[in-house]
C-alpha cells in the first residue's frame, strides 16, 4: 500500500516521533497506519529500555497545588538535555506528574511509578515519553505538603530552581509578602525556618570549625580556649543570619529582617528548595558531536 508525505506528517503528528522513523515505519508498515503507530510504539519503547543507562543531568523543578484535596508538590524531572527540558513537551510531562502525586500521595519514587495515570502506570507514561522526546526521562525527587493554612509556590529560570512554603495562621492580604517570602528562599538558599531548628550536631561541628579558625588566626592563637569559645559563640549569629530564614536579611531590603517583614501576617511551618540536578553528575559534551549523534541515530 503506497503513502505520501501527508501519511508521514499525520503519523509524526500522532505519534509525537521523527519525521525518519515515521517514514520507517510506514514503509515497513506497507502504508497501514495503524500499523506503523504500533511499529513506532514497539521500536520507541525498545530504545527507551536502552536509554535508562544514560545519565539524566538537566531537567526541570516544577510544582502543583491542589486546592481541593489540600495538597501542595515540589518536583524534580530529570532529561538529558537542555534543549528538550526547556521545550512545552517536557513541562506538560512535568505537569501531569505533579498532579498525580498530588492526588495519590505516593510514599517516594517507586510508589509514584505504580500510580495510575492515562491507561497504565506512571513508569507507562515516563517510558512511553522517553520514546517520544528520545531522551532518558527520569523522576529524581518530589515532597508534599499536606496542610489546612496556605501553600506558596515560585519557579525560578524556567524550572532551574523551585520553592514551596506552607503557612500557618494566614491573615487575609498577606500574599505578595507570602510570594516575597518565596522569593527570599529561592535567592538565599536557607537551610532552616528559625535557629531553634538547627540540629544540636550541626551547631557543634560549626563550633568546632570557627575553633580551628580562630586558632590558626594569628591575632588569636595565643588566646585562651575559654575566651577563644565565647568569640566562637558569638560568631554563631553570623551563621543564624547565614542559614535560617527568619533571621536572614531581606533580600529586596537588607535593613530588614525576613522576621521583621513577615510580622504577624502568618507562620511560615515548613518550605521545601529544591535546585535542578543539584548533585548529579553531568556529562560534558561538544554541542557538534551531540548534534551529529542525534541525527546519525534518527538515521537508524
Amino acid at each position: 500500500m503506497a503513502f505520501t508525505a501527508k501519511d508521514v506528517m499525520t503519523l509524526r503528528e500522532k505519534s509525537g516521533a521523527g519525521m525518519l522513523e515515521c517514514k520507517k515505519a510506514l514503509t515497513d508498515a506497507d502504508g497501514d497506519m495503524e500499523k506503523a503507530s504500533e511499529l513506532l510504539r514497539e521500536r520507541g519503547i525498545a530504545k527507551a529500555v536502552k536509554k535508562e543507562g544514560r545519565i539524566a543531568a538537566e531537567g526541570v523543578v516544577g510544582a502543583y497545588v491542589c486546592e481541593k484535596c489540600g495538597a501542595g508538590v515540589l518536583l524534580e524531572i530529570n532529561c538529558e538535555s537542555d534543549f528538550v527540558s526547556r521545550g512545552d513537551k517536557f513541562h506538560e510531562i512535568v505537569d501531569s506528574v505533579a498532579k498525580v502525586v498530588a492526588e495519590n500521595k505516593p510514599a517516594d519514587v517507586d510508589a509514584l511509578n505504580g500510580c495510575k495515570l492515562g491507561n497504565g502506570t506512571v513508569k507507562d507514561y515516563i517510558t512511553n515519553q522517553t520514546a517520544v522526546i528520545g531522551e532518558k526521562i527520569s523522576i529524581r525527587r518530589f515532597v508534599i505538603f499536606e496542610t489546612k493554612g496556605k501553600i506558596e509556590t515560585y519557579i525560578h529560570m524556567g524550572g532551574k530552581v523551585g520553592v514551596m512554603v506552607e503557612a500557618t495562621d494566614f491573615k487575609a492580604g498577606a500574599e505578595e509578602t507570602l510570594h516575597d517570602v518565596a522569593l527570599q528562599i529561592a535567592a538565599a538558599k536557607p537551610s532552616y525556618v528559625k535557629s531553634e531548628e538547627v540540629p544540636a550536631e550541626v551547631l557543634e561541628k560549626e563550633k568546632e570549625i570557627m575553633l580551628v579558625q580562630m586558632q590558626n588566626d594569628e591575632k588569636n592563637k595565643n588566646k585562651p580556649k575559654e575566651i577563644l569559645e565565647k568569640i566562637v559563640s558569638g560568631k554563631l549569629g553570623k551563621f543564624y543570619q547565614e542559614n535560617c530564614l527568619l533571621e536572614q536579611a531581606f533580600v529586596k531590603d537588607d535593613t530588614q529582617k525576613v522576621s521583621a517583614v513577615i510580622g504577624s501576617k502568618f507562620t511560615v511551618a515548613r518550605f521545601a528548595r529544591f535546585e535542578m540536578g543539584e548533585g548529579i553528575e553531568k556529562k560534558s559534551e561538544n554541542l557538534q558531536d551531540e548534534v551529529a549523534k542525534q541525527i546519525e541515530a534518527m538515521k537508524k
